[in-house]
């Protein structure tokens, strides 16, 4: 499945930096607003140990890791909802994403060019949310004509004609929460309805990379930083990823010998890029299943709580069509037994059909007949 997580924030926060230190993808990061125009797009695996304990076991000669794919979305301004900036582009590339990872700066320099008269990450926040919800209150009120014509067209279909007025009592309350600008209302209406309506940008998932200098990232000094208190006391601990950007993007240029020893001298605990990318996953709700055999290890991502014939399907369609019965075990019994013949003599092979939920770390072999 694809997976996308767009990075946005204003101008000059740190998004461009940060989305080469993802991606090693080289794109220009100029100390200037709207460097990056058109999104730039790269994938990045995600980090898993368990690839390098199956390929010790398999010896299988290839292996293909799950991946996220990152856009770096240029910097939004007040006013993009209205086409301010190159804001109409900008908010569109934002709809094509899973979630949204706000970049806000949580240092000052005055040698970066702000946007902002005062450094107030929140603030930003808010700037970001206002022009989104903006742009949704013209995509709610397109919708809302749209479905009034449906109405009149439907009035002598009492079943289609009730699913209709209830999108629309939907997209009132909606549209209700975009005036009082409450996006945490707005996100509540649209995931508690099983209805399906206009898409918002608003109600998207997110998280919150606070940008912290060199200085403060060191030994967890970022903790005693104003503007990260102030983040986490506004959404939590569990949604704000502390971060400097720039050391990041220097971590990810060197040898895996030189980033280690920079990594120890700084006190990290573990690279920044590598909990973005962790929470990105998990915040999207997805899980890993793998298929292993002597010609390729292969980590596939799913939403958890799909079916194990869903799962056939992202392997390939004709799985999920011819879908019989499917062998699995997990990753980890097979690590604390050492191979399959050893799991196949203690019963932990089962053979389930096609209801089966799909667990974290399950490893799958699909029987299908097409």
């Amino acid at each position: 499945m694809s997976i996308s997580a767009g990075l946005v924030g204003l101008p000059n926060v740190g998004k461009s930096t940060l989305f080469n230190a993802l991606t090693k993808a080289g794109v220009p990061a100029e100390n200037y607003p709207f460097c990056t125009i058109d999104p730039h797009v790269a994938c990045t695996i995600v980090p898993d140990k368990r690839i390098a304990k199956l390929f010790a076991i398999y010896k299988s000669p290839k292996h293909i890791q799950a991946t996220v794919e990152f856009v770096d979305i240029a910097g939004l301004v007040k006013g993009a909802a209205s086409g301010e900036g190159l804001g109409n582009q900008f908010l569109s590339h934002i709809r094509e994403t899973n979630l949204i990872l706000h970049v806000l700066r949580c240092f000052s320099d005055l040698n970066i060019i702000s946007t902002q008269a005062e450094l107030d990450p929140v603030a930003d926040y808010e700037i970001i949310m206002t022009e989104l919800m903006l742009k949704d209150l013209e995509s709610v009120q397109k919708r809302i004509v749209k479905v009034d014509s449906l109405a009149k067209q439907n009035k002598h279909n009492p079943i289609e004609l009730k699913e209709i007025l209830e999108e629309k009592q939907l997209l009132i309350s909606v549209e209700e929460a975009i005036n009082k600008q409450d996006h945490a209302q707005i996100r509540q209406r649209i995931n508690q309805s099983s209805l399906k309506t206009v898409e918002l940008l608003s109600s998207k998932e997110s998280l919150f990379i606070a940008n912290i200098s060199e200085e403060e990232i060191a030994d967890d000094a970022f903790k005693n930083n104003p503007y990260y208190q102030k983040l986490v006391a506004t959404f939590g601990v569990d949604r704000v990823i502390p971060i400097c950007a720039r050391l990041e993007y220097e971590l990810s240029t060197l040898s895996e010998a030189e980033a280690a020893d920079m990594t120890e001298m700084f006190g990290l605990k573990e690279k920044g890029l590598e909990t973005i990318i962790e929470k990105t996953y998990n915040h999207l709700g997805l899980i890993t299943f793998f298929t292993c055999g002597p010609k390729e290890i292969h980590a596939w991502p799913i939403k958890k709580g799909i079916s194990v014939r869903a799962a056939a399907g992202e392997i390939h369609s004709d799985l999920e069509r011819g879908f019989i019965c499917a062998e699995v075990f997990n990753a980890e019994d097979l690590f604390a037994y050492g191979s399959e013949q050893k799991l196949k003599e203690i019963g932990k092979i089962r053979t389930e059909g096609q209801d089966y939920i799909v667990r974290d770390g399950d490893i799958l072999n699909i029987r299908f007949n097409v």
